[in-house]
């Protein structure tokens, strides 16, 4: 795939949330590209607060088993074809990355330190649609399930916030219209 080089605007307006993936595997080289500029994040007193668990390429045979067994209730009893289409919302993107992050016991440096990987995970959703890879910022429950934390190394003290799915596409989503900045701005005094 070439580079794009889009501008920072046309990135931050014209970049959708990826939920229809085609299978085709992301290369793990342009995903740790991705990641080696998305770092370059704004975080407090550069902390750094993240790390990621990679999946792309010959793992993710062995995370789609792992997301089946935490993500699709009594998973046994469905027919193949009821599970391989269950399945496709794991199977069809060509890449995971898992965002840890540490959870401190102090209330604003654990704010900080969210907002920071925030903006990291957005940094990383940005610089991949520049290369043509989608992406799909996901929270579901089983993140914090032991068995899940325990499969990806999660240590006492951190939390994985999210679970970024990345990969090719053959359609863009449509934009949903966005509030204008009259509706959420206060001027200050007035």
């Amino acid at each position: 795939m070439s580079e794009q080089f889009l501008s920072v605007r046309d990135a931050i307006i014209e970049r959708r949330s990826i939920k229809k993936f085609n299978g085709q595997p992301v290369n793990r080289e342009d995903l740790l590209a991705i990641i080696e500029d998305a770092v370059w994040a704004p975080n407090h007193g550069n902390r750094e607060p993240w790390r990621l668990v990679v999946a792309c390429g010959k793992e993710l045979s062995a995370l789609h088993h792992v997301l089946r067994d935490l993500a699709i209730p009594k998973w046994q009893e469905l027919s193949s074809e009821d599970l391989e289409k269950r399945m496709m919302n794991f199977t069809l993107p060509g890449g995971y990355a898992f965002v840890i992050v540490p959870e401190d016991v102090r209330q604003k440096e654990r704010l900080e330190d969210y907002a920071a990987a925030s903006i990291f995970i957005q940094n990383i959703q940005l610089l991949a649609w520049d290369r043509g890879i989608g992406s799909c910022w996901k929270t579901p429950a089983f993140l914090d399930n032991s068995k899940f934390r325990e499969a990806l190394k999660v240590q006492p003290g951190e939390r994985v916030i999210a679970m970024l799915q990345v990969g090719y596409f053959d359609e863009i989503p449509k934009g949903k219209e966005r509030k204008k900045s009259a509706d959420i701005v206060t001027i200050f005094g007035e």
